[in-house]
C-alpha cells in the first residue's frame, strides 16, 4: 500500500523537551490518529511535518516528496487545522474567501460557501464573534474547501459538542474514500479516534511508544 505520508527518525530539540527519533508511515485512504498527553509532542510533530519549525534531523516524505524541498506544491494538496494561528480574528468568512482564493490554484468558492451553510455559520460576522466550536468548524470549511488530499489536523474536534463531533466525523470518514486521500489527526479525545482512524500512534515525551492499527489494539485490550 503507497504511503501518502512517511516520517523517519524526526528529531527536534528545545531547552526542555525533545522530539525523538519518530517514525510513522500513513498508508492512502487511511486515518492515523495521534494520542498523548498534553507537553507529549504532538503539536510539535505536525508542525516539524508542516516544516513550521525547524528540525535537527529525520525525513519527512508527503506524496513521495520532500517536505522541505518541494514545500509549496505539497502545501497545495494539503488541508490544515491548527490550534493557533489562522487568519485575522476581525475577517468574516466572505473575507477569508477572498483570501484563499488567490492563495490556492485548486479554491473552490462554491464547495467553501456549502460547508459554511451546512455548519450554519453566518457568513458576515467576523470569527472574534464565533463561539469556539463555531471557529473550529470554520477551519475544517477553509482546510477542506481546495480538494486537499491529504488532511493534518491538530484537535480538530476540541470545543464541538457531540452531534457536531459526529458530523466532523463522518466528512472525515467521506474524505478517505476513493482510497487516494489521507487523514493524520492528533487528539485527546480518545473515543473519536477509536471510531474513524485505522491506525492509532502513541507519543509520551517525544517518543513513539506504541503505533498499532485499530483493529490490534483493541484486540490487545481485550486481552489485557
Amino acid at each position: 500500500m503507497e504511503n501518502i505520508l512517511e516520517v523517519k527518525n524526526l528529531c527536534k530539540n528545545y531547552d526542555k523537551f525533545s522530539l525523538k527519533n519518530i517514525s510513522l508511515n500513513l498508508p492512502k485512504g487511511t486515518i492515523m490518529g495521534l494520542v498523548g498527553e498534553n507537553g507529549a509532542g504532538k503539536s510539535t510533530t505536525i508542525k516539524a511535518i508542516l516544516n513550521l519549525v525547524h528540525t535537527s534531523d529525520g525525513i519527512i516524505k508527503i506524496f513521495g516528496l520532500d517536505c522541505k524541498e518541494h514545500e509549496m506544491e505539497i502545501k497545495e494538496d494539503i488541508g490544515i487545522v491548527l490550534d493557533e494561528g489562522f487568519v485575522s480574528e476581525y475577517l468574516n468568512p466572505k473575507d477569508i474567501n477572498t483570501i484563499m482564493k488567490d492563495m490556492y490554484k485548486n479554491w473552490d468558492e462554491e464547495l467553501y460557501f456549502k460547508y459554511l451553510a451546512d455548519f450554519k455559520l453566518p457568513e458576515d460576522k467576523i470569527s472574534k464573534e464565533y463561539s469556539s466550536g463555531m471557529k473550529m468548524k470554520l477551519k475544517i470549511a477553509v482546510a477542506l474547501a481546495h480538494h486537499p488530499k491529504l488532511l493534518i489536523l491538530d484537535e480538530p474536534t476540541s470545543g464541538l459538542d457531540p452531534v457536531a463531533r459526529n458530523d466532523i466525523l463522518d466528512i472525515f470518514q467521506d474524505f478517505i474514500q476513493d482510497e487516494e486521500h489521507g487523514i493524520f489527526v492528533s487528539s485527546h479525545i480518545t473515543s473519536d479516534l477509536e471510531s474513524i482512524a485505522d491506525y492509532i500512534t502513541f507519543i509520551n515525551n517525544g517518543e513513539i511508544v506504541l503505533s498499532k492499527t485499530r483493529d490490534e489494539l483493541l484486540d490487545k485490550m481485550r486481552n489485557c
